[in-house]
């Protein structure tokens, strides 16, 4: 059930509604790695041009289906296809549109998987990559060469926070014929529809917001119909296939979304606002402040700004250590995005800990602190990182 009139609140709620429904309000789970079919001409058929819902799990479920069908529909795009991870996403559209030979641009400030996928794993087959200042529109465009298949973006970038011009860089890139792609977790389609301002993949780890209750593991692709196609034939060969229970899990998640998401954006700009008048923080990174060097295209590309925050300690990477321990109220995990708050330090994340140049090069200091915060009450939580930078 999708029409363009429809409400995004209510398309999370009614968008994977088919007529084949039935009346379970509530889908159920199907927890099956085949499906079986009436008679050999049935399953011949089938074979030949698979449903992706009902002939292997490995090609698609049912759940999937669901998931898919809200996902295209909030992000604006005609198709999508779920992962057992955000890194499974990224690796199935990396390698399905590029090949030996081909050149990717991809911001200096990204996910370290992301990072590690093309160093690590597609320079092996000869795929080379650019990396960019992604605050340096102009950077885009030098580093094109006649090669360039794919230009990989994120923004907000995680931990700093930076913004992407998405509408400038997707210009270049298509100008010159190369895909644009986008990592569009930390905004969410709720504060971001990267596919109006020219993107033509949009991933999400879907662990992160759009699940939001932190206890699933399962990625994202939407597209058009011909590049979610051209993607899936290589997802399906790599098996990076989302169980049905999690794919039900993220459903459930998405029911909510709006609504969580609105309470990370109001929190954390309470959070920023707090801690960027706190004595004992030295700088924070939040798109919705005015201090923050991309408020202006945020404001322009964003209807939100996200529940990640990230402040520097006024002091050193032990200083940051001991305002981790002293608090309450944030548990001290990796990922982001569920309804508790959690805090990290980059730092200690990144390879070589605090002392790699590569991270320092980034801006990931040793006093740097990752906050992603939750739903919880906005006094509470300012009150507990309050209590912690004070002893």
């Amino acid at each position: 059930m999708q029409a363009p009139d429809l409400g995004i609140e209510t398309t999370l709620v009614h968008g994977d509604r088919t007529a084949a429904s039935g009346a379970a309000v509530t889908p159920p789970i199907y927890q099956t790695s085949t499906f079986a079919f009436d008679d050999a001409d049935a399953m011949a058929a089938a074979a030949r041009t698979p449903t992706f819902e009902r002939f292997y799990t490995r090609y698609g479920n049912p759940n999937h289906g669901a998931v898919e069908r809200i996902l295209a529909a909030i992000e604006g795009g005609e198709a999508a296809m779920v992962s057992a991870s955000g890194m499974g996403a990224i690796a199935s559209t990396a390698i399905a549109l590029t090949e030996a030979g081909a050149h990717v641009i991809a911001q200096r400030m990204t996910y370290d998987g992301t990072r590690a996928l093309f160093n690590d794993v597609l320079g092996r087959f000869g795929v080379e990559v650019s990396f960019v200042d992604q605050h340096d529109t102009a950077a885009f465009q030098a580093a094109l060469r006649p090669n360039t298949k794919l230009v990989m973006l994120e923004s907000p970038s995680n931990p700093l926070l930076g913004i992407t011009d998405i509408a400038a860089v997707a210009r270049i890139a298509r100008e010159a014929g190369a895909l644009v792609s986008i990592d569009n977790t930390v905004a969410t389609p709720i504060n971001q529809r990267p596919i109006e301002l020219g993107v033509d993949v949009v991933l999400h780890s879907a662990t992160k917001y759009l699940g939001g209750h932190s206890d699933l593991i399962a990625g994202v692709v939407v597209a058009s119909r011909a590049l979610v196609a051209r993607i899936w034939e290589t997802h399906h060969i790599l098996g990076s296939t989302l169980g049905p229970f999690d794919a039900w899990l993220l459903l459930r998640g998405l029911r909510t979304l709006e609504m969580r998401v609105e309470r990370h954006n109001q929190n954390a700009l309470a959070v920023a606002r707090a801690m960027d008048a706190h004595p004992r923080v030295s700088r924070v990174y939040y798109p919705g402040l005015e201090s923050h060097p991309g408020a202006d295209i945020a404001r322009r590309q964003m209807r939100g700004f996200g529940g990640l925050v990230s402040i520097e300690i006024d002091g050193t990477f032990e200083d940051a250590r001991r305002v981790i321990d002293r608090l309450k109220l944030f548990h001290s995990a990796a990922s982001l995005g569920g309804v508790e708050s959690l805090v990290a330090q980059p730092a200690t994340m990144w390879p070589n800990s605090s002392t790699s140049a590569d991270a320092r090069a980034m801006g990931i200091i040793p006093s740097l602190l990752r906050l992603s915060i939750g739903v919880e009450r906005s006094e509470d939580l300012i009150a507990d990182l309050d209590q912690a930078l004070q002893r």
